[in-house]
């Protein structure tokens, strides 16, 4: 699956925590999902824990994540 159709998986609802990004319009901001793995918890952890979530539904979190990253490192270089 490529990158723009993982994309397609975040969204944002102003309606939920403020507009941040969440997955696919449920209440599970890519924030939190990204703050888990950093924290050591599995993809397969993820999948146990929110049973609705799916593979990809991470990987986009992951992908976003990147492009975030990146997107900051050439707004405030080091």
């Amino acid at each position: 699956m490529n990158e723009q159709h993982l994309l397609e998986r975040i969204t944002v609802n102003p309606q939920i925590f403020s507009g941040k990004p969440i997955i696919r319009g449920r209440r599970l901001a890519v924030e939190h999902i990204l703050g888990m793995l950093a924290a050591g918890d599995t993809i397969e952890t993820l999948l146990e824990a929110y049973p609705w979530l799916e593979r990809e539904d991470v990987q986009a979190c992951l992908v976003y994540g990147r492009l975030v990253s990146h997107e900051r490192v050439e707004l405030f270089p080091l």
